[in-house]
């Protein structure tokens, strides 16, 4: 089958349950990806000055600019949609190209997440019955998950904050536990340095928003850290218990079964069951599915259920499908409330037989 027709046919599958095809500006203000990202982004991105002297940039993802798209139209019911097209950016691996093919489904503002979640990763697997395959792991994970526990560990809230937002970061992630199992909580060197930050951004505007917080949110969090500079008790057992929780991988029928044998082992006062798991089969046509704890560090957004599709073609696996939760990203890009969205991307390069399609499906 021609790649053009193939991605033609997936997209028409994914249309056929619902979706609605919608088209995404290449150009947007770079501030937006700035102040979600943080300024080191900016050197992924590839930013320009208009006639005006605003900073605008071409997009570098198209969840980002589809989240945009809902914010500033004010929409507030819930919106079934999907879209393809290019994304730019610059990668520090030469060997990484810089346009992007995507093509992408989501459902944003409904209320319904755990039907959504489901419909979503449905969507997916119809869509892959378009391609040759002989086998393949639809592998889930759920990064709530992740965060309900680390709520529940003896540990000051600022580490359970810097765990939580590092997650998806795994080296570093890995050094910070091991900050843990040695107490080294907190520098004396760094604490200097962040009174003189500290200090600086008092004399800035407290409204400002700097990668996705405000000034006034970011003084809060240095003031603790400055003022309390104690070092974590039980650190070495609680790294134990992190590390223990992200070895977890099970079909997906006994996922809750398994997280709560360990809560119990570990005397964690918490409990899940099956609603946090979009599926209970742990075979869907020709793909095993499992459980991992350690799943979902793909993208910083994202907050719950996370998946991904690799499929065995030609005895090569191939990664098709990714996608995920994210209800905290269209609030960092300036929304006062929170607006569920769940969504996936088919991954084309991963694909030989599958390239963009030059028309649009309507």
């Amino acid at each position: 089958m021609k790649s053009k027709n193939l991605s033609e046919k997936i997209l028409r599958s994914v249309k056929s349950k619902g979706f609605k095809y919608i088209e995404l500006p290449s150009v947007i203000e770079a501030n937006h990806i700035v102040q979600r990202s943080g300024e080191n982004f900016r050197k992924f991105i590839f930013s320009f000055i208009d006639q005006n002297g605003s900073e605008l940039c071409l997009r570098p993802d198209l969840t980002i600019v589809s989240c945009l798209r809902y914010l500033e139209n004010n929409l507030k019911t819930k919106e079934k949609i999907f879209y393809s097209g290019q994304a730019y950016r610059k990668s520090n691996n030469k060997k990484d190209s810089i346009i992007r093919d995507q093509i992408g489904f989501e459902i944003i503002g409904s209320k319904d997440e755990k039907k959504d979640d489901k419909e979503i990763i449905d969507t997916s697997l119809k869509s892959i019955k378009n391609l040759k395959y002989s086998t393949g792991t639809l592998t889930i994970g759920n990064v709530e998950i992740f965060n309900l526990l680390i709520s529940k560990l003896d540990i000051p809230k600022r580490w359970k904050l810097r765990l939580s937002r590092h997650f998806w970061r795994e080296s570093y992630f890995n050094d910070l536990l091991k900050r843990l199992e040695t107490n080294s909580d907190v520098d004396p060197t760094i604490v200097e340095v962040d009174k003189k930050r500290y200090l600086k951004m008092t004399k800035e505007n407290k409204s400002s928003i700097i990668a996705g917080r405000s000034i006034d949110e970011i003084l809060k969090r240095f003031d603790k850290k400055i003022k309390d500079p104690r070092r974590p008790s039980k650190g070495r057992n609680v790294s134990k218990i992190i590390r223990g929780f992200l070895k977890i991988k099970c079909p997906i029928n006994k996922a809750a079964q398994e997280l709560n044998k360990f809560f119990e082992k570990n005397k964690i006062n918490l409990a899940v069951d099956q609603k946090y798991f979009p599926l209970s089969n742990k075979k869907v046509s020709k793909l095993n599915v499992i459980f991992s704890t350690a799943f979902g560090r793909q993208l910083e957004y994202y907050t719950g259920m996370v998946f991904k599709i690799d499929i065995k073609s030609k005895n090569k696996i191939k990664n098709i499908f990714n996608g995920g939760r994210y209800d905290q990203l269209i609030s960092d890009l300036g929304s006062k409330k929170k607006v569920p969205a769940v969504g996936a991307a088919i991954n084309p390069v991963s694909y030989t037989h599958l390239t963009l399609p030059t028309k649009r499906i309507v």
